[in-house]
């Protein structure tokens, strides 16, 4: 009887096990961007995330998570403070951007996932289209400045297209 008991014990440990490996979070975060019509690449840092992802169904998962404005970094130091400053960011009334995903679908061989991003006062639906790439989460999507309230070029909507690159490790 102590043999199937243990036998018993064995197997739950082993399913629980399982099921805590099916889920995993997301770290070591790359973000970068890039001002399109002036050719400006950029990084953000200072990730923190409560998301979870769900490695059986990644429809289930849930991702959530925001990055310090301070951190914003072109290479110049002259951009990156005026950027920071009230006339844009603002990193001392607003700190962070947030990202919190509302929806996932499968799309061929990616996933879209679609959200709310916060940057300053400002909450706008986005979409990335995310692939899965041995264990890394690789995601783009494009924004324009000026619908959070960031005019960086005062021509056109276009003038203000930003795109982002999204690189998580999952453990």
């Amino acid at each position: 009887m102590k043999k199937y008991s243990l036998i018993l014990i064995a197997l739950i440990l082993g399913i629980n096990f399982a099921t805590a490996q099916d889920k995993m979070t997301l770290s070591d975060a790359d973000i970068s961007f890039v001002f399109v019509s002036k050719k400006v690449k950029g990084t953000i840092s200072g990730f923190s995330t409560t998301s979870v992802i769900d490695t059986n169904d990644f429809l289930n998962s849930k991702l959530k998570g925001s990055v310090q404005t301070e951190t914003l970094d072109t290479g110049n130091f002259l951009r990156n403070w005026s950027l920071k400053g009230s006339k844009y960011f603002d990193v001392d009334k607003y700190p962070t951007l947030a990202f919190e995903s509302t929806s996932i679908k499968k799309n061929n061989n990616a996933f879209e996932v679609t959200g709310q991003l916060t940057i300053k006062e400002t909450t706008k639906p986005i979409t990335f289209l995310f692939t899965k790439e041995e264990n890394r989460l690789k995601g783009t999507a494009t924004i324009y400045s000026t619908d959070f309230d960031i005019q960086i070029i005062k021509k056109s909507r276009e003038a203000n297209k930003v795109e982002i690159l999204l690189s998580f490790e999952l453990k």
